[in-house]
């Protein structure tokens, strides 16, 4: 699934191409996505001009002044910018044409993505209210995650997936922070003493800004904005890497499993 560094290398670059511009047409081929398509949508938005394209989590929020058009790629879905002649593939749902000329298309093979459109608040959104901070803003720290993580009884692993605790730390990057700071992943998130919140919270922004500059990670479906893969999971410590030497101490890379994911780590750097 597209994660925080996937979902924000997307929206840079998408957004040099598409702010300012106007909206020419939506075409929907299929409504059928999480939540049917608003049929009203592609009128509504009609004629509008793009104000910004930010994102929350794993959301990208398209501001068009009027509202704002909230868009998820699901477990298989990207946005890609094509040739406004480029004929429509298969798994290929969504196009939205810009000024002038400049075509935006949704893929989404699993139909597990949405496109959802809202004119309040975005931050009131009942898909974005419940969220946690984003790890990447001033607001996430060492002091905030041993706050957070008190009394719970959870794996560490656990609670950096859990998007009400932060956003946008999937399996992969949870994986790699814990390994960067130390960790290992299945220590109960109550135990964690300041110290380690302190190494964990700074991990988790130093893989993040990593996996961001390697234009994520492209382990299935996801491609960028202009269709090309993202090769953090190249430069991964221990992700994947389950019996193969630690990249630091040359410890065999140790898998397990949790909560029906899998989870590396080092049983020698981290503790």
């Amino acid at each position: 699934m597209p994660e925080l560094p996937e979902v924000e290398t997307t929206r840079r670059g998408l957004a040099p191409h598409l702010t300012g511009r106007r909206l020419v047409a939506m075409t929907v081929r299929d409504h059928r996505l999480r939540w049917p398509i608003d049929a009203a949508l592609a009128e509504r938005l009609k004629g509008n001009t793009l104000k910004a394209i930010g994102r929350r989590g794993k959301y990208l929020l398209f501001d068009f002044g009027c509202g704002t058009m909230l868009v998820h790629l699901g477990m298989s879905g990207s946005l890609r910018l094509v040739g406004a002649r480029e004929p429509a593939g298969r798994h290929d749902h969504v196009d939205w044409l810009f000024s002038p000329g400049q075509l935006l298309r949704l893929r989404d093979p699993r139909r597990f993505g949405a496109v959802l459109w809202h004119t309040g608040a975005i931050e009131g959104h009942p898909l974005l209210c419940h969220l946690g901070p984003e790890p990447l803003g001033p607001e996430f720290d060492g002091g905030y995650l041993f706050r957070a993580t008190r009394g719970v009884k959870a794996s560490t692993k656990s609670v950096l997936m859990d998007s009400r605790k932060m956003v946008g730390v999937g399996n992969i990057y949870a994986s790699e922070a814990l390994f960067g700071a130390g960790i290992r992943p299945r220590i109960a998130a109550g135990r964690l003493t300041r110290d380690a919140c302190d190494r964990l919270a700074a991990a988790v922004k130093n893989t993040l800004a990593a996996a961001i500059k390697a234009g994520g990670s492209s382990l299935r479906d996801y491609r960028g904005a202009g269709g090309e893969l993202g090769y953090f999971q190249i430069e991964a410590k221990v992700y994947g890497r389950g019996g193969a030497p630690c990249r630091v101490c040359h410890t065999p890379i140790r898998r397990i499993v949790q909560g029906q994911r899998a989870s590396y780590y080092c049983p020698r750097c981290q503790t």
